[in-house]
């Protein structure tokens, strides 16, 4: 389940990309997967970087893939990599975590070569907003979400540095509803069976991706679509 759409990044197999945030590797893996991409996952958490690393074993490697899919632990504060070195960079979901955002978005065009795609995601403002509105702990929830972000003030952040705006889409309509049941059940949403249901759809829509759940995603995503996807490319 991926937020990017591959499709914008504007990579070839063999390329470099980085991953930051990368969590448990749902890009990483697709993209060297599906992609034939060098693929590079940064993130905090060293349980999901082993979890990351674990999962690769998981999926089918066409004999003829000849590129990579390496995991470590970094910052985006301080990201570990020479200027102009990666074809694309990911920050998926990122942005939200952080109390200090210019040197983080410093970073991550400092990394990415002229002419590559940056893309970016973070909640979307209406359901993020939703969100906090139901659950007075949702945002004060350890690592959690820091802030909001409307529209233009994203793609005001990023075009600071020096990157133009090319497209942005919405991502994960369905998913809305799961994370404002989580909210209204904060104190015992673990065991609560409405929001056990909702997660086994989830989880059965993903696995089967069957032509009703497109269509409602496709509908409903203009109006709670959970995720802001932008892209940027690298002046």
């Amino acid at each position: 389940m991926q937020t990017i759409n591959f499709n914008n990044l504007n990579v070839n197999p063999g390329d470099l990309v980085l991953d930051i945030g990368c969590g448990e590797g749902r890009h990483s893996i697709g993209l060297y997967v599906n992609r034939e991409i060098n693929a590079v996952g940064i993130d905090l958490s060293l349980e999901d970087m082993q979890t990351a690393r674990s999962r690769i074993k998981d999926f089918s490697i066409s004999d003829t893939n000849k590129s990579s899919c390496v995991f470590g632990a970094g910052s985006i504060q301080c990201l570990p990599f020479k200027d102009n070195l990666y074809n694309a960079v990911i920050c998926s979901e990122v942005l939200e975590h952080l109390e200090s955002l210019d040197s983080a978005v410093s970073e991550i065009v400092r990394v990415l070569k002229p002419g590559g795609v940056l893309a970016v995601s973070v909640p979307r403002y209406l359901p993020e907003l939703i969100c906090w509105k139901l659950s007075a702990d949702y945002s004060k929830t350890p690592g959690g979400h820091v802030r909001i972000f409307k529209h233009k003030e994203l793609r005001k952040l990023i075009q600071k540095e020096s990157v133009s705006y090319q497209s942005f889409h919405w991502a994960h309509a369905l998913h809305s509803p799961y994370w404002w049941l989580k909210c209204i059940f904060w104190k015992n949403e673990e065991e609560h069976w409405l929001v056990k249901k909702y997660h086994e759809f989830l989880i059965w829509d993903l696995m089967k991706n069957p032509l009703i759940t497109r269509f409602l995603e496709m509908v409903l995503k203009p109006f709670i679509g959970k995720s802001l996807v932008m892209y940027f490319v690298k002046d």
